[in-house]
Protein backbone atom coordinates (compact mmCIF):
# COMPACT_ATOMS: atom_id res chain seq x y z
CA UNK A 1 0.00 0.00 0.00
CA UNK A 2 3.40 2.84 0.92
CA UNK A 3 4.09 2.27 -3.40
CA UNK A 4 0.81 3.08 -4.37
CA UNK A 5 1.87 6.89 -3.05
CA UNK A 6 4.66 6.86 -5.40
CA UNK A 7 2.72 6.27 -8.74
CA UNK A 8 1.63 10.13 -8.84
CA UNK A 9 5.15 10.42 -9.98
CA UNK A 10 4.56 8.11 -13.00
CA UNK A 11 1.74 10.44 -14.30
CA UNK A 12 -1.31 7.84 -12.41
CA UNK A 13 -4.22 9.61 -11.61
CA UNK A 14 -6.26 6.56 -10.47
CA UNK A 15 -5.93 3.70 -8.88
CA UNK A 16 -8.74 1.22 -7.59
CA UNK A 17 -7.99 -2.54 -5.73
CA UNK A 18 -10.05 -5.74 -7.47
CA UNK A 19 -11.51 -8.69 -5.20
CA UNK A 20 -12.71 -11.46 -7.93
CA UNK A 21 -13.70 -14.54 -6.35
CA UNK A 22 -11.70 -17.67 -7.17
CA UNK A 23 -12.44 -21.51 -6.55
CA UNK A 24 -15.64 -21.96 -4.15
CA UNK A 25 -14.07 -19.92 -1.68
CA UNK A 26 -11.50 -18.09 -2.57
CA UNK A 27 -10.63 -14.29 -3.71
CA UNK A 28 -8.07 -13.06 -6.30
CA UNK A 29 -6.99 -9.39 -6.36
CA UNK A 30 -6.03 -7.21 -8.51
CA UNK A 31 -4.64 -3.74 -9.34
CA UNK A 32 -6.32 -1.32 -11.87
CA UNK A 33 -4.40 2.02 -12.65
CA UNK A 34 -5.24 4.49 -15.16
CA UNK A 35 -1.98 6.70 -16.53
CA UNK A 36 -2.47 9.78 -18.83
CA UNK A 37 0.54 11.20 -20.57
CA UNK A 38 0.63 14.27 -22.31
CA UNK A 39 2.38 13.98 -25.84
CA UNK A 40 3.46 16.53 -28.69
CA UNK A 41 2.18 13.96 -31.40
CA UNK A 42 -0.38 15.63 -34.23
CA UNK A 43 -1.28 12.25 -34.90
CA UNK A 44 -1.39 9.37 -31.87
CA UNK A 45 -1.80 6.59 -33.63
CA UNK A 46 1.97 5.64 -34.28
CA UNK A 47 2.44 6.65 -30.98
CA UNK A 48 0.41 4.68 -29.29
CA UNK A 49 1.38 1.62 -31.58
CA UNK A 50 5.42 2.43 -30.44
CA UNK A 51 3.94 2.80 -27.10
CA UNK A 52 2.26 -1.23 -27.46
CA UNK A 53 5.32 -2.11 -28.94
CA UNK A 54 7.60 -1.26 -26.32
CA UNK A 55 5.45 -2.47 -23.53
CA UNK A 56 5.38 -6.02 -25.16
CA UNK A 57 9.24 -5.77 -26.34
CA UNK A 58 9.86 -5.24 -22.43
CA UNK A 59 12.46 -8.35 -21.86
CA UNK A 60 10.07 -8.76 -17.87
CA UNK A 61 7.27 -10.56 -20.44
CA UNK A 62 7.29 -14.04 -20.71
CA UNK A 63 4.30 -14.59 -22.78
CA UNK A 64 2.00 -11.90 -24.57
CA UNK A 65 -1.08 -11.37 -26.22
CA UNK A 66 -0.92 -7.93 -28.66
CA UNK A 67 -3.48 -6.86 -30.76
CA UNK A 68 -5.62 -3.66 -31.89
CA UNK A 69 -9.17 -2.91 -30.63
CA UNK A 70 -11.58 -1.51 -32.70
CA UNK A 71 -13.30 1.19 -29.17
CA UNK A 72 -16.72 2.91 -30.40
CA UNK A 73 -14.96 6.27 -30.22
CA UNK A 74 -13.00 5.03 -33.17
CA UNK A 75 -9.59 6.40 -31.43
CA UNK A 76 -6.54 4.06 -31.50
CA UNK A 77 -6.66 1.53 -28.50
CA UNK A 78 -4.09 -1.58 -28.30
CA UNK A 79 -3.97 -4.48 -26.02
CA UNK A 80 -0.81 -6.03 -24.55
CA UNK A 81 -1.15 -8.63 -21.86
CA UNK A 82 0.79 -11.72 -20.37
CA UNK A 83 2.99 -12.73 -17.57
CA UNK A 84 5.95 -11.15 -16.50
CA UNK A 85 8.53 -12.17 -14.86
CA UNK A 86 9.90 -10.73 -11.68
CA UNK A 87 13.72 -10.23 -11.50
CA UNK A 88 15.31 -12.07 -9.12
CA UNK A 89 12.19 -13.56 -7.48
CA UNK A 90 11.08 -16.21 -9.71
CA UNK A 91 7.32 -14.65 -8.78
CA UNK A 92 4.75 -13.72 -11.71
CA UNK A 93 2.58 -11.54 -12.55
CA UNK A 94 -0.19 -10.98 -14.85
CA UNK A 95 -0.67 -8.01 -16.39
CA UNK A 96 -3.30 -6.29 -18.93
CA UNK A 97 -2.69 -3.12 -20.58
CA UNK A 98 -4.73 -1.22 -22.70
CA UNK A 99 -3.13 2.03 -24.81
CA UNK A 100 -4.99 4.65 -26.51
CA UNK A 101 -5.88 8.28 -26.86
CA UNK A 102 -7.58 10.96 -25.04
CA UNK A 103 -10.24 12.58 -27.23
CA UNK A 104 -8.40 16.03 -27.30
CA UNK A 105 -5.87 14.59 -29.34
CA UNK A 106 -3.20 15.93 -26.98
CA UNK A 107 -3.07 12.75 -24.39
CA UNK A 108 -1.99 8.76 -24.58
CA UNK A 109 -4.15 6.82 -21.65
CA UNK A 110 -2.85 3.55 -20.52
CA UNK A 111 -4.94 1.44 -18.49
CA UNK A 112 -3.47 -1.71 -16.34
CA UNK A 113 -4.88 -4.40 -14.59
CA UNK A 114 -2.26 -6.30 -12.57
CA UNK A 115 -2.80 -9.62 -10.51
CA UNK A 116 -0.63 -12.27 -9.25
CA UNK A 117 -3.72 -14.93 -10.25
CA UNK A 118 -2.09 -15.65 -13.61
CA UNK A 119 -4.58 -18.18 -14.03
CA UNK A 120 -6.92 -15.77 -14.17
CA UNK A 121 -5.42 -14.13 -17.52
CA UNK A 122 -8.36 -14.94 -19.70
CA UNK A 123 -10.71 -13.24 -17.51
CA UNK A 124 -8.48 -9.71 -16.23
CA UNK A 125 -7.76 -9.69 -20.24
CA UNK A 126 -11.66 -9.61 -20.34
CA UNK A 127 -12.10 -7.20 -18.17
CA UNK A 128 -9.40 -4.85 -19.36
CA UNK A 129 -10.48 -4.79 -22.79
CA UNK A 130 -14.02 -4.19 -21.20
CA UNK A 131 -13.08 -0.98 -19.53
CA UNK A 132 -11.88 0.34 -22.77
CA UNK A 133 -15.09 -0.03 -23.99
CA UNK A 134 -16.68 2.24 -21.32
CA UNK A 135 -14.24 5.28 -21.94
CA UNK A 136 -16.14 8.28 -22.41
CA UNK A 137 -14.65 11.88 -23.09
CA UNK A 138 -18.12 13.49 -21.93
CA UNK A 139 -19.24 14.80 -18.59
CA UNK A 140 -21.39 12.25 -17.25
CA UNK A 141 -23.65 14.82 -15.22
CA UNK A 142 -23.55 18.03 -17.47
CA UNK A 143 -26.83 18.95 -15.09
CA UNK A 144 -24.20 19.88 -12.74
CA UNK A 145 -22.21 22.53 -14.71
CA UNK A 146 -25.15 24.26 -16.27
CA UNK A 147 -27.29 24.93 -13.04
CA UNK A 148 -25.91 27.74 -11.27
CA UNK A 149 -25.11 27.55 -7.33
CA UNK A 150 -27.80 29.31 -5.52
CA UNK A 151 -25.77 32.25 -3.18
CA UNK A 152 -26.95 32.67 0.71
CA UNK A 153 -25.49 36.01 1.23
CA UNK A 154 -28.36 37.12 -2.00
CA UNK A 155 -31.10 35.64 -0.43
CA UNK A 156 -30.51 37.63 2.87
CA UNK A 157 -30.02 40.59 1.21
CA UNK A 158 -33.57 40.09 -0.68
Amino acid sequence: MDGLAVLAGHHVVHTALGLHPDDPTGVCTSLFSLTIRATEEVDLNPSLARTALAIAKSPLWTSQVRRPVELPSALPCYLIAGTIALPGTGQQLFQARVATAHADGRHALVLDLTSAAIHQADGYTDIIEAIAHTLRFTDPDPSRASTPGTSRILEVLL
